[in-house]
């Protein structure tokens, strides 16, 4: 089904004035869509609409105020939730959706706000017939992708790693919060997904060498730098290990207090920054691989989350409740989608 079964639906996009929602708001309008721009600041929102296209609907929202969340989604098809931290905006905003009956997508890079969407709600959502899909970005969405189209005709296997070749990491102001309300709820430690659960812990991450494809080549890494692939994937897949491993240089680039916010270098906003995200599963000592690479982890998320209210929109789905990425799409199609309308380069070896 083409750009015509969702010609001019509703999509509101909450925390649409942010630095993904921007981008998200572009996507949609490319995609034929209708944004609707939701979000606490009014005035923000009226210079967003100013400046993207004329005519858009601007409906100030709060998240302590379920009346004005009610009125931001009255209408819509869809809803995705742009705006962090989702510690604090994930669950009001999915208690709205659920009111209006709408499918719900958010952008979550937060592993405890993940958690939390598919302990709370996954029996509501499944009761309501609709579909919540948490973390449906690069980090989370993209690799669980990934992993599973990797896995192919698996059932299981001994070992997921999912290694992120960033060029650089300009963090936005939304990224160094999430980051801090993170810590803060896990008191400072460190998340793994081992032996079949997460582990929280205070060691040390070791470091060691990836050896990403050409042109990246050998990297110096960061092991167990846990991302929302460790809630994303294990909860649909049967994978007791799930590691993942961040470029050393980008580590460093999100540990500096001085790193600037991106930098816009095209007319569609997006950074300089690349990315390889390098899949490799393995079961009885057979490995099976998948790789993507592009620009900007800011603006891939954007046409993964429009891509997938796309497909919830027009039935390409194959459950309802709190999924992830992997477990509500046929996962080698939506990569192939995004491969084919230029957002990702894709590889994949079995």
């Amino acid at each position: 089904m083409g750009s015509a079964a969702v010609s001019g639906q509703a999509v509101v996009v909450y925390g649409a004035y942010g630095h993904t929602g921007r981008f998200v708001v572009a996507e949609l309008l490319e995609k034929g869509f209708t944004p609707v721009l939701s979000g606490r600041d009014p005035e923000r929102l009226r210079e967003l609409a100013s400046s993207s296209q004329p005519g858009l609907e601007v409906r100030p929202a709060s998240v302590d105020d379920p009346g004005s969340l009610d009125r931001a989604l009255a209408g819509a098809s869809a809803v995705i939730n742009s705006a962090g931290p989702f510690a604090a905006t994930a669950a009001p905003v999915i208690e709205a959706a659920l009111r209006a009956g709408i499918p719900y997508v958010d952008v979550a890079a937060e592993i405890e706000a993940n958690l939390d969407t598919f302990t709370h709600f996954g029996e509501r959502a499944r009761a309501a017939n609709t579909l919540v899909v948490p973390a449906m970005a690069f980090f989370g969405g993209l690799s669980d992708l990934l992993v599973t189209a990797a896995m192919g005709d698996w059932t299981s296997a001994d070992e997921a790693n999912i290694a992120y070749g960033l060029s650089s990491w300009h963090p936005t102001a939304g990224t160094r919060v999430a980051g801090a309300v993170s810590r803060e709820r896990r008191d400072g430690r460190r998340v793994r997904y081992s032996g079949g659960r997460l582990e929280y812990h205070d060691d040390a991450l070791p470091t060691l060498k990836w050896p990403f494809p050409e042109p990246m080549g050998t990297r110096e890494v960061i092991g167990e730098f846990s991302m929302a692939d460790v809630v994303t994937v294990p909860s649909h897949l049967d994978v007791p290990e799930v590691r993942t491993y961040m470029a050393a240089d980008a580590a460093r680039d999100l540990a500096a207090p001085d790193t600037p916010a991106p930098v816009a270098v095209d007319e569609d906003g997006r950074s300089a920054q690349t990315f390889v995200v390098d899949v490799v599963v393995r079961a009885g000592g057979v490995e099976r691989r998948a790789v993507a690479s592009g620009r900007d982890i800011y603006a891939v998320s954007a046409p993964l989350a429009v891509e997938a209210v796309r497909r919830v929109l027009t039935g390409r789905t194959r459950a309802v409740g709190v999924l992830s990425a992997g477990a509500a799409f046929d996962a080698g199609d939506f990569l192939g989608a995004l491969s084919g309308s230029g957002h990702i380069s894709l590889e994949l070896f079995r």
